[in-house]
C-alpha cells in the first residue's frame, strides 16, 4: 500500500516562505513521478509543479521563480519550497504519485497520479 504523508502547512504573511514536505512509504520502484497540487475553497485542484525520477520539473507559470520541487531519495521525501508567498497560495496542498512502469514527463495533470496525500493547509494573509 502507498502512503503519503503531508506536513509543512502554516499561517505566514504575504511575503513569507514555507517548504512543504511529503512522505512516501510503500513504493519502491525506479521510475515515478510526482507532484503537488493545491485547492481552494470554491475553486477546481491545480497542478503546482512535478517531478520525475531522472529529477525533471515542470512548474505551474505562476509558481516559476518562487516555488521550487525536489526530491530526496534516500528519505523518500518531496519537498516544495515556496517564497514570496502571496494571498492567492492560500488552499490546501497535497501531494501525489504516478506509480510509472516506465519514465514519464513531469505533469500538472490530476488525472495522472494514482495514489494522494490527505493534504496540508497554507494560509497566507495580507
Amino acid at each position: 500500500q502507498v502512503l503519503l504523508v503531508e506536513s509543512g502547512g502554516d499561517s505566514v504573511q504575504s511575503g513569507g516562505s514555507l517548504r512543504l514536505s511529503c512522505v512516501v512509504s510503500g513504493y519502491t520502484n525506479d521510475n515515478w513521478r510526482m507532484g503537488w497540487f493545491r485547492q481552494a475553497p470554491g475553486k477546481e485542484r491545480e497542478g503546482v509543479a512535478s517531478i520525475n525520477s531522472r529529477g525533471s520539473t515542470a512548474y505551474a507559470d505562476s509558481m516559476k521563480g518562487r516555488f521550487t520541487i525536489s526530491q530526496d531519495n534516500i528519505k523518500n521525501t518531496l519537498y516544495l519550497q515556496m517564497n514570496s508567498l502571496k494571498p492567492d497560495d492560500t488552499a490546501m496542498y497535497y501531494c501525489a504519485i504516478d506509480r510509472a512502469q516506465r519514465l514519464k514527463y513531469p505533469s500538472l495533470e490530476s488525472f495522472h497520479y494514482t495514489d494522494w496525500g490527505q493534504g496540508t493547509q497554507v494560509t497566507v494573509s495580507s
